[in-house]
C-alpha cells in the first residue's frame, strides 16, 4: 500500500487551492471546477468541491477537521512567519520551539484547517527529518 494523497472538501476549492497555491509556490492541475490537485511531494493535495462527494448521510462534509494537522517541512519556519504574515489570517500561534525538537507555527487555512510549517532544530529532530 502506497500514501498517495490527502483530499480537502470545501464549499469554495478555488479559495482553497488559491491559498495552497500562494502557500507552497506550486500550481495546481484542475481536472474540472470541482476538482484539483497541487502534487506535493511525495504526496498530492486534493481539493474538491462539496457537489462532487456522493450525498450519503455519513459523506464526508466540507469545513473543518477538528483532528487533522497538515505538516510541511521547510527550510526556516521564522522566514515563511515572515513571508506568510502579509496575506496569512489566521496564525495559531507564532514561531514556537517544541518539545520535541522542532520550530513549528501553525495557521489555518480558510477551511479552518489546521496547517504547522515546522523546522527541526535539534539534533535529534534533524537527524530524523533531514538524516
Amino acid at each position: 500500500m502506497k500514501f498517495t494523497s490527502l483530499r480537502l472538501i470545501t464549499t469554495d476549492p478555488k479559495r482553497l487551492v488559491d491559498f495552497y497555491e500562494r502557500l507552497r509556490g506550486v500550481q495546481a492541475v484542475w481536472a474540472n471546477e470541482a476538482f484539483a490537485e497541487l502534487a506535493l511531494a511525495p504526496f498530492t493535495l486534493a481539493i474538491t468541491s462539496f457537489p462532487a462527494v456522493p450525498a450519503k448521510p455519513d459523506a464526508p462534509r466540507p469545513g473543518v477537521s477538528s483532528s487533522l494537522i497538515i505538516e510541511f517541512l521547510v527550510d526556516d519556519v521564522d522566514a515563511e512567519y515572515d513571508r506568510l504574515t502579509p496575506w496569512v489570517t489566521d496564525f495559531v500561534n507564532s514561531p514556537t520551539t517544541m518539545p520535541w525538537g522542532n520550530r513549528s507555527l501553525l495557521l489555518r487555512d480558510p477551511n479552518g484547517n489546521l496547517v504547522n510549517l515546522f523546522t527541526p532544530v535539534t539534533e535529534q529532530a534533524i537527524e530524523k527529518f533531514l538524516g
